[in-house]
């Protein structure tokens, strides 16, 4: 039998994808972050990081990664130092190779977040990229966000379904739900709240119109979480049908299928600017909110795009739980600090 997981068990891990840990790993490493929590309210956090340096190196844009990832450093007594990737030899040509040796010698874990026009959108790109990186680095490298998963932030979503509608998620149902944006998003964040919601035992229902399907492998995977649960993962093209009686909801907006399987650049901006626009009437709703479960949550990732993916009345009303969500990124991230690059 195996024995309860220890602080040093997850020590020197990566983290690129929640379907990469058992749900045993996932779950200490919420268990943990749920400690960080109620020890940060109450002062007296550990240095947990105490000396420790993470380099976040970003291909992107962030307003939360990485924020909270340095705040989370700090609060450890360590430190996460931002690096623009525009600004590195990377830029101009050096291999992931060399940057990736030299970041293990100067400190002890690594973030990269690359995805969308860092890729030129061509779909998994971004991921390997990643990949590349973590081959080449003896500390640990955790995704930041890419073009196919976003792990870290899908751990803080579950952490935050659990503290809103109860830690036995088994059986709630969790519809994902396409909604209309002019803005061109890749799927990270949308196929790893799918695969870590199923591995749980929620039942999950994407919903989005036809064409707007996402990676076949990653529902395969999907599929399987729910079969080893026993919950169920459905796909529906009816968001009012989808709606009825859901627990938690998460409106967003992502890249055509067409789009994704050949690049945005081949695709073409405005072809698929005009393909989202047929599905205007794709947005969550005070009417839409109705059809929800009583109790039931609205949760986003954000940034939410207010009167597109859903209007001010929802995201501003009692069911969303958006700043709630985006604190607890901060004690995810100190966890995994604290468990993949701390002191044994």
């Amino acid at each position: 039998m195996r024995m309860p997981m220890a602080i040093s068990d997850l020590q020197g891990r990566d983290l690129l994808s929640t379907q990469d840990w058992s749900r045993g790993e996932l779950e200490f490493a919420m268990g943990f972050a749920k400690d960080i929590k109620a020890k940060h309210r109450e002062g007296r956090v550990p240095e947990l990081f105490k000396n420790r340096t993470m380099f976040m190196l970003f291909y992107n844009t962030s307003t939360r990664t990485r924020s909270s990832f340095e705040a989370a450093a700090t609060m450890l007594g360590g430190h996460a130092q931002f690096i623009d990737f525009a600004t590195t030899r990377g830029a101009e040509g050096e291999s992931v190779k060399d940057m990736a040796r030299m970041y293990e010698r100067f400190g002890q874990m690594l973030g990269i977040r690359v995805l969308e026009a860092a890729v030129d959108y061509v779909y998994g790109r971004g991921h390997r990229l990643i990949q590349e990186y973590a081959r080449n680095c003896r500390i640990p490298v955790v995704s930041m966000a890419d073009d196919m998963f976003h792990p870290t932030q899908a751990l803080a979503d579950m952490m935050t379904i659990r503290e809103k509608v109860g830690d036995n998620v088994r059986g709630k149902r969790y519809v994902i739900a396409w909604t209309y944006s002019d803005h061109i998003r890749s799927w990270g964040s949308v196929q790893d709240e799918v695969l870590i919601a199923t591995r749980f035992g929620m039942d999950v229902t994407l919903a989005h119109p036809k064409g707007f399907e996402l990676d076949e492998k990653v529902l395969e995977w999907a599929e399987g979480n729910a079969a080893e649960m026993g919950s169920r993962l459905e796909v529906s093209h009816d968001l009012d049908e989808a709606l009825k009686g859901a627990h938690v909801v998460f409106p967003r907006s992502w890249a055509s299928h067409e789009c994704v399987s050949v690049g945005l650049n081949r695709f073409g901006r405005e072809k698929e600017s005009e393909l989202h626009a047929k599905f205007r009437d794709w947005t969550l709703d005070r009417r839409r909110l109705e059809l929800m479960d009583k109790g039931a949550i609205v949760t986003h990732v954000l940034p939410v795009f207010r009167g597109q993916e859903a209007s001010d009345e929802v995201m501003d009303g009692p069911q969303s739980v958006i700043y709630d969500q985006a604190e607890n990124l901060l004690y995810v991230r100190a966890a995994l600090l604290a468990l993949l690059a701390g002191r044994p």
